[in-house]
């Protein structure tokens, strides 16, 4: 069966992106989009390009994310750059959105604060603006829009994914809230799998297997009690 797969923000939390997209592919679940937050564009813009969940889990925590930012050269911005960021991704997946697998959108905040669910266009830059944290990471410029983490102003973006969706079945991956906005909005009708924070630093991601084992077995557990479709078995 085939259904949306939603993933939330949450602070480097690739083990936990990894682990859960791992549950979805030992169950055979087919997505027919990904709509990705903050870490959840990054694994998301991979595994929508058609990486297994395993390749990804491995790119995303074999270094540490302090190697892969530089200082920033309009720190009142933020003090770090994605322009390194970018690079890398860009080594990794299409050009453009429109030249992945399958449908895949991100979650941005825009400039005055809002939210904005990109799906077209450039692809490297704006996962890197879905990830870019207020005042640490400089905005990345989007159709002449300076944009950053959308996490802070919804972390899963499951309404702008109802309006381009429609009323399709889905999954939600939800990191415990380290930081961004408050609740969950337009989820109660979905398969939620809830995750622990991850605890991660830029210098130190921690334990990213045992994460991943976690979030795979948790995974694991919410599917067996619920159908693909959002409908509670029994």
């Amino acid at each position: 069966m085939t259904v949306d797969v939603l993933l939330s923000s949450g602070f480097l939390a690739f083990g936990r992106q990894a682990g859960f997209l791992q549950a979805l592919e030992d169950r055979g679940v087919q997505a027919g989009a990904v709509v990705g937050t903050s870490s959840g564009a990054l694994a998301g813009s991979l595994w929508a390009a058609g990486w297994s969940a395993q390749d990804l889990f491995v790119a995303l925590t074999e270094r540490l994310p302090v190697a892969s930012v530089r200082p920033s050269a309009t720190p009142w911005r933020g003090l770090l750059s994605m322009r390194a960021v970018i690079a890398d991704l860009s080594a990794r997946v299409p050009e453009r959105f429109e030249d992945l697998e399958r449908p895949f959108a991100v979650g941005v905040m825009t400039a005055d604060g809002g939210h904005r669910l990109v799906r077209s266009g450039p692809l490297a830059p704006a996962v890197a603006a879905s990830c870019a944290i207020p005042r640490l990471f400089s905005p990345v410029s989007l159709d002449g829009e300076l944009c950053a983490d959308g996490g802070f102003t919804d972390r899963i973006g499951a309404r702008a994914w109802r309006s381009w969706r429609g009323e399709r079945s889905a999954i939600v991956h939800m990191v415990d809230r380290s930081g961004g906005s408050e609740g969950d909005p337009g989820v109660d009708d979905l398969v939620v799998v809830r995750t622990p924070r991850s605890f991660a630093r830029l210098w130190d991601l921690g334990d990213v297997q045992a994460r991943f084992d976690e979030a795979r077995r948790l995974t694991h557990d919410i599917l067996d009690a619920s159908d693909v479709t959002g409908a509670p078995r029994g």
